[in-house]
């Protein structure tokens, strides 16, 4: 059975859901996108993916029919359609179908594209044994606040490090850690302090990491906003990244590099249990 793919209001086998050639996301990368995890059937902080697509959508000018309490209604039936209890669900805004020119269309008809993908997240297999990470040098536009569908470099990056038998890169600037291809990068000090990139243009406003630094000040556990070379992500006690379809995830090898005992961490996977304990309430009460 295929899955069921929202279009601009309508519901269409995936086999049948279709957007123009014309469209400026597959032109010029025109869009942004957000995804939001799926456990008990209920979408896990979505109010501040929505939130931040709202910001994203205002960055790039594209002014869009629906409010969010609409889009938020279609990604309900989208994950209800589908059946789908745990998983992810993508949700793609472009400024629409126009004839090719770098300038702006005129009064543009933007389109609304969600699908749902299952998956486990929860008992993910990685998160009992750890992910390891290469460095590579951060080669992206310099908005990456604005969450956009320009993932190129993000792929090739995410690629070189399978190539090298890895499982995710840290991408540096300027001899700091940006981030992670589609996560925030985090490390623990030996004095068990919370470190990650401060926001800014630099890097996107993740929404797990704004939850896992709610989660460490109920915890009494601190946090410093700053940058971190790979030297020091080396020399740390812990490391992990979080993303929506990630959470917590520890790292436990940089550049070949093995933290500590060379698996997950006391602390990451405290925090790990915490943020699923969080979610797992937060999907029940809104499935």
């Amino acid at each position: 059975m295929s899955r069921i793919v929202y279009v601009n209001g309508e519901f269409l086998p995936e086999e049948d859901a279709k957007i123009s050639v014309f469209d400026r996301s597959f032109l010029f990368a025109d869009g942004v996108y957000e995804v939001a995890s799926i456990l008990e059937g209920g979408l896990i902080d979505n109010e501040a993916h929505l939130r931040r697509l709202e910001r994203s959508l205002a960055e790039l000018k594209i002014e869009i029919p629906w409010t969010l309490e609409e889009i938020e209604a279609a990604q309900k039936e989208t994950v209800t359609r589908n059946n789908v209890t745990e998983g992810l669900l993508y949700l793609q805004v472009s400024r629409g179908a126009a004839d090719r020119d770098f300038a702006f269309p005129k009064d543009p008809k933007p389109v609304l594209v969600m699908f749902t993908q299952e998956k486990k997240l929860r008992d993910n297999p990685a998160a009992e044994r750890g992910i390891s990470v290469i460095s590579m040098e951060d080669l992206r536009w310099h908005r990456r606040d604005i969450k956009t569908v320009q993932l190129l470099y993000p792929s090739i990056a995410k690629q070189a490090a399978l190539d090298a038998g890895a499982d995710d890169a840290w991408l540096v600037e300027d001899d700091f850690v940006t981030e992670g291809t589609s996560n925030n990068a985090w490390i623990i000090s030996e004095e068990g302090v919370l470190i990650t990139r401060q926001l800014s243009h630099d890097i996107l406003h993740g929404i797990t990491r704004k939850a896992v630094m709610k989660l460490a000040e109920l915890h009494q556990i601190r946090v410093e906003e700053r940058p971190f070379t790979i030297e020091e992500a080396r020399m740390a006690r812990e490391a992990f990244i979080t993303s929506a379809s990630a959470f917590v995830m520890p790292v436990v090898k940089i550049d070949g590099f093995p933290l500590g005992d060379g698996a997950p961490g006391k602390l990451t996977r405290e925090l790990r249990r915490i943020y699923l304990d969080m979610a797992h309430e937060l999907g029940k009460s809104v499935s």
